[in-house]
């Protein structure tokens, strides 16, 4: 793991919202009895944990500038650095119940994503990179798979959610990837999918419409083990992307070729 005070400084903030994350996860049961209880309950426990990382990194790094899921873009003093926070990312896991969520923060440093941590609060496996340190997962350091051969590669990606548009360009990129790779996983949180292709779990990831702060931390997580991170929409700076692609060298090749099929 790596132990740089800037790290430090990171993953004691994502720890200190995991824990009111973690109780309000154990209360969601009780909540879904109705539509209106379990999303405003959700709602309350995404900008609580928000908060809590919020004032920790204001105080460690004060000057720094935000740009948060539910509180927008904060101006800093200090316009050459920004966090990227997701304080819940895979909001529909927590709000059903399915243990697969996780915290998310980037460091922005002059234009360049530096360092990121994301944390999967259930299973307690903390994926941390710093540019030029390496990528790991608790202990353990992180390399993208060495797969070669498409029929072997496992995909993530994520479905547009009701509400959202680009559901019948989906299904026809879905119809490209389907038949090349040896099959599709859909798990609903792309920073976690993200930090699962740098862990070689899944050798490469698709998704449109995302926001900077989902995949803002996988950045540096994907180059620090190796891989290839890159816009699908032609974006040369990432934290204005919205599609992205990353996987091995191989897999990500690949998979832009069927999606452009």
């Amino acid at each position: 793991m790596i132990r740089s005070p800037l790290m430090t400084v990171m993953t004691d903030a994502v720890i200190k919202a995991s824990r009111s994350l973690k109780r309000d996860f154990g209360e969601v049961e009780n909540l879904q009895v109705s539509l209106k209880g379990p999303g405003d309950f959700v709602s309350a426990a995404d900008r609580k944990a928000e908060k809590t990382i919020y004032e920790a990194l204001d105080k460690a790094r004060p000057g720094y500038g935000f740009v948060m899921e539910e509180s927008g873009v904060i101006e800093g003093a200090d316009k050459s650095h920004r966090w990227h926070v997701d304080p819940l990312d895979g909001t529909s896991n927590f709000l059903h119940g399915l243990p697969h969520f996780a915290v998310s923060v980037a460091l922005e440093r002059e234009g360049q994503m530096v360092a990121g941590v994301v944390y999967d609060v259930i299973k307690d496996e903390m994926f941390v990179a710093e540019r030029g340190k390496g990528a790991f997962v608790n202990n353990r350091r992180l390399r993208v798979s060495g797969r070669r051969e498409p029929a072997g590669m496992l995909i993530g990606t994520g479905i547009p959610h009701i509400g959202k548009p680009g559901h019948p360009e989906f299904i026809r990129e879905l119809a490209g990837v389907m038949p090349r790779f040896q099959n599709v996983r859909r798990m609903g949180s792309a920073a976690l999918d993200i930090a699962y292709v740098a862990a070689g779990r899944l050798d490469a990831f698709w998704e449109r419409g995302l926001n900077s702060w989902d995949f803002a931390a996988g950045i540096v997580l994907i180059r620090e083990a190796g891989g290839v991170f890159g816009a699908l929409d032609g974006h040369a700076d990432l934290a204005l992307a919205r599609d992205v692609i990353c996987g091995n060298e191989v897999a990500e090749k690949a998979l832009r070729d069927a999606l452009k099929a």
